[in-house]
């Protein structure tokens, strides 16, 4: 089993259109954004224009949740609102505009990958997916196996467990969870 622990302050910035967007993590570490052969994708981004559109990549399943206020968006020209920790599932590569400025988190998936999951969580967890995520929303703490991991607002906890074994968390406040099988 491998921990990382990924720091806001050491995520890479780079320019979209609408604003800045901050790499976490690129799965496996030999993707390339560009290219679009990665299988799966964790970032932040600043939605600093409104209205804006999101880039698409076709291919990719994509969970969004803001982190900072409500989210009034237009997805294939329909409009919807996502309070503020809503999680919004969409297809990459649909029509979607943002109508909202502020930070997000984003994590695309490759279509090829059929088990993934995100929620927000609090609650003690026990499971053995291949991939865990943990996203901080505020300064938490997480228990991994009975070790302790401190995590300041928007840091990023991965858990690479191949030989999926069990894993037992515990969490001081809300974090996002994410689970991922190949």
């Amino acid at each position: 089993m491998n921990i990382s622990l990924l720091s806001k302050k050491d995520s890479k910035a780079s320019i979209w259109r609408g604003g800045l967007t901050y790499e976490y993590m690129i799965y496996p570490k030999t993707a390339n954004y560009a290219d679009r052969d990665f299988i799966f994708r964790i970032s932040s981004a600043t939605i600093e224009q409104a209205p804006s559109e999101f880039t698409k990549f076709k291919g990719y399943h994509r969970y969004l949740v803001m982190l900072d206020n409500n989210l009034d968006i237009e997805i294939n020209k329909e409009k919807k609102t996502y309070e503020k920790y809503k999680i919004m599932e969409f297809n990459s590569d649909d029509e979607v505009t943002s109508y909202t400025k502020g930070i997000d988190f984003n994590w695309m998936i490759s279509e090829k990958i059929p088990h993934h999951k995100l929620a927000i969580t609090n609650r003690s967890q026990n499971c053995d997916a291949q991939i865990l995520l943990l996203f901080s929303l505020q300064t938490t703490v997480i228990t991994i196996n009975k070790k302790r991991y401190s995590l300041e607002p928007y840091d990023l906890l991965v858990i690479e467990n191949q030989e999926k074994e069990n894993v037992i968390l515990d969490f001081s406040t809300e974090c996002l969870f994410g689970l991922l099988d190949f």
